[in-house]
């Protein structure tokens, strides 16, 4: 049976179009990301040389009535990729989204709010030290820690201490570059303050530094119609020593790009020298 050119051509194309996103599928994928990849695919980028692991930090817990309660883990992701996308021989590890944010038994801190998750200081510190023996026996030789949250930066440390201590003459080691969380708190507030913005508006937690933040790294987190048109917030709402209002995605870009371009400087540095 002949079928008419018309009809030969379109099954043609299709065919082609066919191929076309079947060689895409088969492809490796152009990401960052530890867990898009197969365990081959990993192997071998490791085996080519990227050897640095990026263990991003970020906790869920409340942020005032108008962002969301993920805000950490969402910002710590972008950044992260961003910065191993920057550095070049770097893979990104999954979020860990479980941190320590005060008691529940009568509850504290964030803990007052619904939504928020607490774990206490020793599982988490165990979670992060058993995350970076793994990347230490899968050939990752710098592992670098990225917390986005200030509540736990001491728990890093003391993990990153107790992994370089027995980690001695193996060739790997473990990082927690200051200039991450300094670049994203009081180096962002000077930024902000350069441009007029004062203290009791930039504020330390859900006020206008924090979410302008998250407006340049996860817009969809912030219900802003909802910001603009709201009273001035405080603690009783979950946003401590400023003001979100005026918050805006371009303020949040001058600290993100601050944030990036600092941790991988900060990271080629500690590497370079190890």
């Amino acid at each position: 049976m002949q079928f008419p050119l018309g009809f030969r051509r379109a099954a043609f194309l299709l065919a082609m179009l066919l191929g076309a996103q079947l060689a895409l599928a088969q492809a490796e994928p152009h990401t960052v990301l530890l867990e898009d990849l197969t365990w081959t695919e990993l192997r071998d980028q490791v085996g080519a040389g990227k050897t640095t692991i990026l263990i991003p930090i970020g906790g869920t817990e409340q942020s005032g009535p108008d962002m969301a309660l993920g805000k950490h883990n969402a910002r710590v992701l972008y950044l992260s990729r961003r910065i191993a996308e920057e550095l070049g021989n770097a893979i990104v590890a999954p979020v860990v989204a479980y941190v320590p944010e005060g008691g529940y038994a009568p509850p504290t801190s964030h803990m007052r709010f619904p939504g928020t998750i607490t774990v206490p200081e020793d599982a988490f510190e165990k979670t992060l030290a058993s995350a970076a023996n793994s990347f230490k026996a899968h050939g990752f030789r710098d592992i670098v820690f990225l917390g986005d949250h200030g509540g736990y930066q001491k728990s890093i440390q003391r993990v990153v201490a107790m992994l370089n201590k027995s980690w001695a003459n193996s060739g790997a080691r473990a990082f927690v570059p200051p200039a991450y969380y300094e670049s994203s708190s009081d180096g962002f507030d000077r930024i902000l303050r350069s441009r007029g913005y004062r203290d009791d508006e930039i504020g330390t937690h859900a006020a206008l530094a924090d979410t302008s933040l998250q407006l340049a790294s996860a817009p969809q987190m912030v219900r802003l119609d909802r910001l603009r048109q709201a009273p001035k917030r405080g603690p009783s709402d979950g946003v401590y020593g400023g003001d979100p209002r005026r918050a805006t995605a371009e303020l949040g870009k001058l600290g993100i790009d601050a944030i990036v371009a600092d941790t991988v400087a900060a990271i080629r540095k500690d590497t370079e020298r190890h």
